[in-house]
């Protein structure tokens, strides 16, 4: 979880956000289905003041959006994989051509533009070794932008705010 009340101090320098405010950003990670009288009770104010900040935060954008977190395990996708990903060259060309086929794939549920070794970091939920295995070759290795892949196999989740 972002440790929203740890950065109040050097954020709200330069920010309109209060500690009451980032308050309500933390409750909400924890659970984004707390009633306002909820979310108002563990913030010590009353329900219209909160109602009033958390459409603020909504507003101004700092609460992007709601969403349901499904568990992959329960859908049958238990192997998580992060896939490091090299294109052959630096260009508008191979990095659209890439991201929208990314964009399509159910598996891969993030993917980052990233600097360093590799141009890509994607986060990829698959069933099987074998199912990330097709998904490397008739999806992934089928693109022309693709110069390599590095793939790392989780282990364990040790933290994730979602």
């Amino acid at each position: 979880m972002l440790e929203i009340i740890g950065l109040l101090d050097k954020y709200s320098m330069n920010n309109q956000l209060d500690r009451t405010d980032f308050l309500i950003l933390k409750e909400l990670q924890k659970d984004a289905k707390l009633t306002t009288k909820e979310l108002a009770a563990k913030v010590n104010l009353s329900p219209t003041p909160v109602f009033e900040r958390q459409k603020r935060l909504e507003r101004e954008g700092y609460i992007k959006k709601y969403v349901a977190v499904v568990d992959p395990i329960k859908l049958g996708n238990g192997i998580t994989v992060l896939c490091n990903v090299r294109l052959k060259f630096h260009s508008r060309e191979f990095s659209r051509q890439f991201t929208s086929v990314i964009s399509e794939i159910d598996e891969v549920v993030e993917c980052y533009n990233t600097s360093g070794d590799y141009d890509y970091q994607m986060k990829i939920h698959v069933s099987s070794m074998q199912h990330y295995q097709e998904l490397v070759l008739d999806r992934l290795g089928d693109l022309d932008c693709v110069g390599s892949l590095h793939s790392i196999f989780v282990i364990g989740e040790v933290k994730n705010i979602k």
